[in-house]
């Protein structure tokens, strides 16, 4: 059970406290399937989380692609965050379904191509009919983004400043996505194995480095938080030695902020680390994974339930280390000189 809060108190309590983000890629239902058409029952399903969330007084960035923004539910229940000032609205683009729909691979439902993979004046059309449509579907400003598939770079960056976002959320550290492809006859996805654990400005030529451009990039957290003998060992193995990779899988070597691609108690152990660092922590989610059979890794209402579990236990701690926040007011915390 959830214990009353102190207003007052909580607020004076928050003046010291690390926000803790929590963004979700709202999206159609198991996009993982490469459906030929999207659907969009997950909606149905997100009450929940938010209840869960405002149970925490934790404030959800729902980061959204174009299906869930032409969803007349996701629309009723993203108006109503707004008006009662629970939550956030950002924008979240698929390039292979979200207008104007001009191909660039044989397929691209099933190849998925990522937005940087097309020319930049295509780029510029996307990313400005999805601008419009947030804003007028919801009326507001839109501030806050995140790139579909993590396809992110400089042009796409630049893009998006002259538009008047003011943060992104597409950069996972320790991880290269240059594995995945997009279009096949190109390179694959970024590679963020050398970015910033923590939130900077950009610098808008080099995405990888601190700059002074006003949009500030803050990160899904990840970290190494395996014990110190641990770590000890693993650097005495050869790196692709049958031990090392027997180590790495019992203690894996970067933890994200997140039950569903680890267990709860790593999960948890990013969590203390980040509030004895004072750091901003930023989860990410799919809003499918909320719903049963809306991705691979939830097929079942049993493995929903288990997540649900999970997330209690992990936001029952970050309420007392943390203060809630949507990513924009989390951006309004920083100077941008």
């Amino acid at each position: 059970m959830v214990e009353t809060i102190n207003p007052a108190l909580a607020k004076a309590q928050d003046n010291h406290r690390p926000c803790f983000l929590l963004t979700i890629d709202t999206e159609g239902d198991n996009v993982w399937a490469r459906p030929e058409t999207a659907t969009t029952a997950n909606s149905g399903f997100l009450p929940r989380f938010q209840a869960l969330c405002e149970s925490y007084q934790l404030k959800p960035t729902y980061l959204v692609n174009f299906e869930m923004a032409t969803c007349p539910r996701f629309k009723e229940f993203g108006l109503d965050l707004l008006k009662r000032g629970t939550g956030e609205i950002g924008m979240h683009l698929h390039a292979w379904d979200s207008p104007p729909l001009v191909p660039l691979t044989a397929d691209d439902k099933r190849n998925h191509p990522y937005l940087t993979e097309y020319r930049e004046p295509m780029m510029r059309d996307k990313i400005a009919y999805m601008t419009d449509l947030l804003e007028e579907t919801f009326g507001v400003k839109m501030t806050s983004h995140r790139a579909g598939r993590w396809g992110f770079n400089s042009t796409y960056a630049k893009i998006l400043a002259e538009k008047g976002y003011l943060v992104d959320c597409s950069v996972t550290p320790h991880v290269s996505w240059s594995q995945y492809s997009g279009d096949p006859a190109q390179k694959g996805g970024p590679d963020y194995s050398n970015f910033p654990e923590l939130p900077y400005f950009m610098n808008l030529e080099d995405i990888s480095r601190p700059g002074n451009s006003k949009l500030l990039e803050i990160p899904v957290t990840s970290m190494d938080v395996r014990p110190p003998l641990v770590h000890s060992i693993a650097q005495r193995l050869a790196p692709r030695s049958l031990p090392r990779r027997a180590l790495n899988r019992l203690f894996p070597t970067i933890c994200w902020l997140n039950p569903i691609h680890h267990s709860v108690d790593l999960t948890l152990r990013v969590v203390e680390r980040a509030a004895s660092e004072k750091r901003i922590c930023m989860q990410a989610f799919h809003s499918s994974e909320f719903m049963p059979g809306g991705s691979p890794r939830f097929p079942r209402e049993k493995d929903v339930e288990a997540l649900y579990r999970d997330l209690h236990q992990v936001f029952e701690v970050a309420r007392k280390k943390f203060k809630g926040a949507t990513v924009t007011e989390c951006r309004r915390e920083f100077s941008d000189g």
